[in-house]
């Protein structure tokens, strides 16, 4: 499959409404997955294509009811559907995900070097699991690259924080 220029997110924004509070770590992280989506993807939303809609494409995320709402709003500024996924399936990840965050932060201000590097490789690792998990939910929703889910599950992470 060749894909366009315009098969990409062209801005991405958060529904802050679910985020009552984030610390700077979560607050950094957040702000490099934004910046990286933004300047590296690969995004094409098969239904809003198949009717009509062309990129790039301004999405919203938010979380709804326990499930994960991609809005769509095409080129043109009209918009162009939303995309539904049940978070269910990623629960356990998310929660592994941040606890080994948790750790990371917490080894980064006291940990020798060797075991800041394992805790490292261990969340990646968790990571790498959650974007294969992020991938088989999009399937024949949304066409997407490796990078671009990682960076996707990232920000599914920031808007499940709780203050």
């Amino acid at each position: 499959m060749s894909y366009s220029e315009d098969d990409r997110i062209d801005r991405i924004t958060l529904d802050e409404a679910t985020v009552i509070a984030r610390n700077e770590d979560i607050e950094k992280e957040r702000e490099v997955a934004l910046r990286d989506l933004v300047e590296d993807n690969l995004f094409r939303p098969l239904r809003a294509i198949d009717a009509g809609h062309e990129g790039p494409w301004l999405v919203h995320l938010a979380i709804i009811d326990g499930m994960l709402a991609l809005h769509l709003t095409d080129r043109a500024g009209n918009a162009a559907g939303t995309i539904g996924l049940g978070l269910s399936r990623m629960r356990r990840v998310v929660r592994d995900y941040f606890a080994i965050c948790d750790s990371y932060y917490k080894a980064l201000r006291r940990a020798s070097a060797q075991e800041i590097e394992t805790i490292d490789m261990a969340r990646r690792a968790i990571h790498d699991r959650a974007t294969r998990q992020l991938q088989d939910a999009l399937e024949n929703k949304v066409e997407t690259d490796f990078e671009t889910a990682r960076r996707l599950f990232t920000l599914i992470c920031v808007l499940h924080i709780r203050a």
